[in-house]
């Protein structure tokens, strides 16, 4: 048996752990990114303010309705990446060959979607929380950025460590690299 074989039938466990975890682990994962799609699209077609005459937003002419639109906008495509990536994870056929790059990189590009759907829904939160309560209070607008970075914040500081071994893991110098310029003698 060659080295890679002996390794192979070894590590079986090891080959099913790993499949389960990415397996829950993009299951979790496309379930907040489908519940930010639904929601950033129904907020995206239920137009805040409502309609003027000729059917044009009645607040379309504010900075904070734009920025609503844009984030809005960019947290639909960002989460519904999110979820594409996921279930690529899912579907895939979780071979030994495809833990080394394909999945960590689809994981990785999943994580960093759905952090983005999560950020730009709470920019899209308080650019219509400012529209709706903040006529000419401008104080309003801070208490409004405090409580909308609480999700994002807590969302990247938690799933921070496992993006950053990710991409050390899958990016980063392998087991065979150099690890040091020290001579041994």
């Amino acid at each position: 048996m060659t080295p890679a074989e002996v390794f192979s039938e070894t590590h079986q466990n090891l080959l099913k752990d790993g499949e389960k975890w990415m397996k829950d682990t993009a299951t979790s994962c496309t379930i907040v990114a489908a519940l930010v799609a639904t929601m950033v699209f129904a907020a995206a077609i239920t137009v805040p303010g409502g309609n003027n005459i000729d059917g044009h937003p009645v607040l379309s002419k504010q900075k904070a309705f734009v920025i609503f639109g844009i984030s809005d906008a960019l947290a639909l495509f960002s989460s519904i990446t999110s979820i594409l990536m996921f279930l690529l994870i899912l579907t895939s056929r979780y071979a030994e060959e495809d833990f080394l790059h394909t999945l960590p990189s689809r994981l990785v590009f999943g994580l960093i979607t759905l952090f983005v759907s999560i950020l730009s829904t709470m920019v899209a939160f308080g650019a219509i929380l400012f529209l709706v309560f903040g006529d000419s209070k401008d104080w309003i607008l801070f208490p409004i950025i405090a409580l909308a970075g609480i999700p994002a914040t807590l969302f990247g500081a938690l799933q921070f460590p496992l993006l950053v071994e990710m991409i050390r893991s899958t990016y980063g110098p392998g087991i065979f690299g150099k690890q040091s310029d020290r001579v041994l003698r």
